[in-house]
């Protein structure tokens, strides 16, 4: 017999670690090639890992609840053949950069910062994740200090909460050493704001009538994801009014013989998609993201779409290079995206390298909304229900009053680097394509 040592696979760009949330096959457990052996989470998505051989499986090295670097070893099979211990070869996680540096009037000189890969290690060879490390630069905490602060994960590791920890005693002006730092991972001075808590929800009762619900873990990093937005950017909202009868009325001519050819529902998403990716190649200063003084300039156009789950928590599939595809490959992009992301299927590269995100508030009966800005991106368009009306048109005879289709369009934006007037023209150009659709536009 052999026995291979399943690493946990690398699981796309910028991802580094998971966690381990459900052993699907136990020691002694059968394995076909492909069966899933266990389930893992990441900081945007749930997935699957599969049995790249037939065997069965001898151990499993790493509890549920705890996390794994990609490259880690995670679990033993026993396969037919030599004694020889097979290793699946990962190769090295790091993202890939491609994007233009816009250069600013005024910081001309200063040099460019490139792009670290998230698996980079510290000074003392010590892993952090790319959660700790945004909330360390938040904070001011340098390498050194990082170093020095006790972690109560696997091999030391230094989790969020282990770091929320240390900041919480430092700003309530305790001198932090690590006999100090010991005992706040002993919870004897933690606050009980920040007292790590089990992964599965739970409920209490309050006064025989209220309840508290342990937030899930998705919803942890929704709140953390949210809170970090808004002190990140300072948030703008623009809002346009949109005529978009033309719209209504070719989509509801050509739905049924689309669906009958293509085997697939026409919605309003990916009409827009395509006009939000038209209007960020008239504004592309719309498309960028900021790195300290810098303005990075992307050159994919990469939108993400704001899926609600039956959870009730969120979640954003991305359509890369949306103003290549045209309305046929938009709409299969956005119900495949849809269906895998409400059956927790997505990869999780697939939430990964958006740099601008469309949310559909209208789909729950909301005429507009005020989104929160999907960081690292610096702007958000949110489209509302569309109403029936009462509106006035301007025609050769003179002004008439018509029912109309009408919608509300609301963008959100970093006001650190979208001025008023990008923010609104480019809400309002969105607009006009939508305005404009041609009736007898063939598809």
């Amino acid at each position: 017999m052999a026995q291979y040592e399943l690493l946990l696979p690398k699981m796309g760009e910028s991802v580094a670690e998971a966690t381990v949330i459900k052993w699907v096959k136990q020691p002694g457990d059968s394995i076909d090639l492909d069966d899933t052996i266990l389930e893992i989470a990441t900081d945007k998505v749930d997935s699957e890992v599969p049995s790249p051989v037939a065997g069965k499986l001898v151990k499993q090295l790493f509890k549920e609840d705890e996390v794994a670097q990609v490259g880690d070893v995670i679990a033993i099979i026993e396969t037919e053949g030599g004694s020889e211990v097979k290793t699946e070869t990962v190769t090295e996680v790091a993202p890939v950069v491609d994007e233009k540096t816009e250069v600013i009037p005024g910081i001309e000189q200063l040099p460019v910062e490139k792009t670290v890969p998230q698996t980079v290690l510290s000074a003392s060879d010590r892993f952090y994740s790319p959660l700790v490390k945004s909330i360390a630069s938040q904070e001011n905490i340098s390498t050194a200090e990082l170093d020095s602060i006790k972690g109560s994960g696997a091999d030391g590791r230094l989790n969020k909460d282990d770091l929320l920890n240390y900041i919480n005693s430092k700003n309530a002006g305790q001198p932090v050493s690590t006999t100090q730092q010991q005992a706040v991972e002993n919870k004897s001075t933690a606050a009980p704001s920040v007292v790590s808590t089990p992964n599965k929800p739970s409920t209490t009762s309050v006064s025989g009538g209220d309840e508290i619900i342990e937030m899930d873990r998705m919803r942890k990093l929704i709140a953390d994801h949210m809170v970090m937005s808004k002190s990140t950017s300072p948030h703008v909202t623009s809002f346009v009014e949109a005529d978009v009868t033309n719209m209504v009325l070719w989509r509801n001519k050509v739905k049924n013989s689309f669906e009958k050819r293509e085997n697939e529902k026409i919605t309003f998403t990916p009409i827009f998609v395509e006009a939000v990716a038209k209007a960020i190649k008239d504004f592309p200063m719309i498309n960028v993201s900021v790195n300290g003084t810098q303005i990075i300039k992307k050159n994919n156009i990469n939108i993400g779409m704001a899926a609600a789950l039956p959870s009730g928590n969120l979640i954003v599939p991305v359509i890369r290079n949306a103003d290549q595809l045209n309305l046929v490959g938009l709409t299969k992009a956005v119900n495949d995206l849809a269906s895998r992301a409400r059956n927790s299927k997505l990869k999780p590269d697939e939430t990964q390298g958006g740099t601008f995100t469309l949310t559909n508030v209208g789909s729950f009966g909301n005429v507009m909304g005020t989104p929160i800005i999907n960081q690292p991106q610096v702007a958000i368009l949110a489209v509302g229900a569309i109403k029936k009306k009462p509106a006035v048109l301007e025609t050769e005879h003179g002004d008439v009053i018509a029912i109309r289709h009408m919608m509300f369009l609301s963008l959100s934006y970093d006001h650190r680097v979208v001025d008023g007037s990008l923010g609104g023209m480019f809400v309002r150009r969105v607009a006009d394509y939508l305005e404009t659709w041609d009736l007898n536009r063939e598809i």
